[in-house]
């Protein structure tokens, strides 16, 4: 079994971090209750310069804020993508982009996993989610290619929450009230640790 997957497709290596990631800046992480967070985005019709300079800065930022992965609504844009750097339950590396994100939840064989999970706009708070042990998500690349990612365990996790984000839903839309506000009152009580750790990893060098 290849230990790395790019855009779906194994890979003889990897660098430690995404090429893309060396061009890109860093932007700033939406939070909860933000009006762009909760709206569907609008599918992208033009693939170009700045499409692909919008995935380099998604993916500095995702590093920068140690996720697995980021929405472009979660950086501003209000545009259907998201980048991924993640692990499946194997410990085999997932990483890429996908753009006009659709899911698909397998039927045969499915089963619900009842796991931890966070988001990078909900800073400092994790709870139990159900979501599906297997995911396919279809699309494109930043050219317009067609592409299609398929994840198990934690990696489906990851796929279904991102898309999650291009159709204007959090985490938190899937939980009970009193546990949405579990949610709210850990983010209010590590936020402001989890932003010092992000000014802090902001200034270091990211390396291929």
């Amino acid at each position: 079994m290849p230990r790395v997957f790019v855009q779906g497709r194994p890979a003889d290596h990897y660098p430690r971090h995404a090429p893309e990631a060396l061009r890109g800046a860093v932007r700033r992480v939406t939070e909860v209750g933000e009006e762009i967070l909760h709206k569907p985005c609008r599918d992208v019709t033009e693939f170009g310069p700045d499409l692909a300079a919008l995935v380099d800065d998604m993916f500095r930022t995702l590093y920068v804020a140690e996720g697995a992965g980021l929405a472009a609504n979660q950086v501003g844009v209000d545009l259907r993508l998201f980048v991924y750097d993640c692990p499946d339950d194997h410990g085999v590396r997932h990483v890429g982009h996908i753009v006009n994100p659709v899911l698909e939840t397998p039927m045969s064989g499915r089963r619900l996993l009842d796991e931890d999970e966070g988001c990078l706009s909900v800073p400092g708070a994790v709870m139990a989610v159900a979501r599906p042990d297997r995911a396919v998500v279809r699309g494109q690349d930043r050219d317009g290619r067609p592409v299609a990612v398929e994840g198990t365990g934690y990696f489906a996790r990851c796929l279904a929450h991102e898309t999650d984000h291009t159709n204007g839903h959090i985490y938190l839309d899937r939980l009970s009230k009193r546990e949405k506000k579990d949610a709210l009152r850990q983010m209010a009580d590590r936020r402001d640790e989890v932003f010092t750790r992000r000014a802090a990893r902001a200034d270091e060098p990211i390396r291929a």
